[in-house]
């Protein structure tokens, strides 16, 4: 069951690739486990990281009470957009990586947009 589940999510993380290859940009991919959530921010090669923010971080740790909930998502969000704005990059596909756009991918996307990265 548990692995039916993965492949089901890592076929429409394919698909969704698939259109931001077509569209020749730098990507913002999320990752979340029930305990962190990942974001980073991959050039259109599709093989270097430019950028890159996670709950496992120091700062954000001591920001939130927890790694596992929104509010620690919108931190990892406005954090990889500060990092990619240092990077010089403004635009981006935002890639959920197969997640429902629900709760912390959600959060985490807007508070990247809220903090000035356009996608």
């Amino acid at each position: 069951m548990k692995l039916d589940k993965k492949l089901s999510r890592l076929r429409r993380a394919r698909k969704g690739r698939s259109k931001i290859r077509e569209l020749a940009v730098s990507r913002l991919s999320v990752h979340r486990t029930p305990r962190h959530i990942y974001a980073q921010i991959i050039a259109n090669d599709g093989g270097t990281v430019i950028a890159s923010a996670s709950t496992l971080e120091k700062e954000v740790r001591k920001g939130t009470k927890g790694t596992g909930n929104i509010a620690a998502a919108a931190i990892v969000g406005a954090r990889i957009a500060e990092k990619a704005k240092a990077a010089g990059i403004d635009t981006v596909a935002f890639d959920r990586s197969g997640f429902r756009y629900h709760g912390r991918v959600k959060a985490l996307a807007e508070a990247a947009r809220e903090a000035g990265l356009k996608f």
